[in-house]
């Protein structure tokens, strides 16, 4: 195992779990461009997780286009959580008057998710905008049947991001139902991100930098799929999410919130001026992290070397 000069591993623990997961680890690392994350989950395969170090690579070496807007307005995030913690989670997200709530999570029926939208609506009020996410856990028909009865509890939804698996249920889905529909592991996870638009199974794409190998990768396949955009996070350190932000910020245009701020989901960060939510929306920037950070949050010994040997691998040195 050799040691990449300016590598940092972390371990971060999350306010409340997420994903199925309580700590959130991956690598930070310096190049001649700035700081770079590398974070692909740990049950990801090197396969996929060649695309999230082609990102890093780009962030660290090359570098991001110009911007065309100076912030970028953001959506809360509400884990699967009962409905008496929506008002805490929500009161971290500055300003944000949109909100995306997670359903479907296993062992939490839908009367739960019920629930938890009655109260994201009753904390947003009227205006306020809610869009769910079920991670692709429902089956056409249960899809069908069950986001009319999501829509009124939450009072109107914004869209239903990844009700189903694939893109074949979501065109299904989106035929039979009036809740906008989201694609995101659709796009991500695909050979040909473009089947989503062919098969007219979205009216509006996910798309996240490190998944997709990087801000211009992500440009490209908006241009190709000519669909809005939501930019969204992979629950990154504020280094991870400037990336994320600079891909807002280049889009030609951005038409809903954006689901980047995230930071706050996790109990540290590694910078002293985190990328959080103000007035519903994050600045244009690029953060350095502090020493003393990066130390408070340095993973052990054998996560350490977990993670450098996931990195040798993908240089080749493996």
């Amino acid at each position: 195992m050799r040691k990449l000069a300016g590598m940092r591993v972390y371990a971060i623990p999350m306010r409340a779990r997420f994903r199925d997961i309580d700590v959130r680890e991956g690598v930070l690392l310096r190049g001649s461009a700035g700081w770079a994350e590398f974070s692909p989950f740990r049950e990801y395969d090197d396969a996929e997780a060649r695309a999230w170090w082609s990102a890093a690579q780009e962030a660290a070496e090359i570098g991001w286009p110009a911007p065309i807007r100076d912030r970028i307005p953001v959506n809360a995030t509400i884990p699967a959580v009962p409905p008496e913690r929506v008002g805490g989670i929500l009161s971290r997200f500055s300003g944000c008057t949109t909100a995306k709530v997670k359903i479907a999570a296993p062992g939490h029926p839908p009367a739960e998710d019920l629930d938890r939208l009655a109260a994201v609506r009753a904390a947003l009020g009227p205006e306020g905008k809610i869009r769910i996410d079920a991670n692709g856990s429902w089956e056409a028909d249960t899809a069908i049947r069950l986001l009319p009865e999501y829509d009124r509890a939450a009072g109107g939804l914004e869209y239903a991001e990844q009700p189903c698996a694939s893109v074949e249920e979501l065109a299904s889905v989106r035929r039979r139902v009036s809740v906008p529909i989201a694609a995101d592991e659709s796009i991500r996870r695909a050979e040909d991100p473009a089947r989503v638009a062919r098969h007219e199974a979205a009216d509006i794409v996910v798309l996240k930098v490190q998944p997709m190998g990087g801000v211009r990768a992500c440009l490209r396949i908006a241009e190709e799929i000519g669909r809005p955009v939501v930019v969204s996070s992979a629950l990154e350190t504020s280094i991870g999410i400037a990336a994320g932000v600079a891909l807002a910020a280049a889009l030609p245009r951005l038409e809903h919130a954006c689901g980047l701020a995230t930071v706050g989901l996790l109990e540290r960060d590694v910078v002293a001026d985190p990328l959080v939510a103000h007035d519903g929306a994050l600045p244009v920037r690029r953060p350095e992290p502090q020493v003393e950070l990066l130390a408070a949050v340095e993973a052990d010994d054998a996560t350490s070397a977990w993670w450098h040997r996931r990195v040798d691998r993908l240089r080749g040195r493996g």
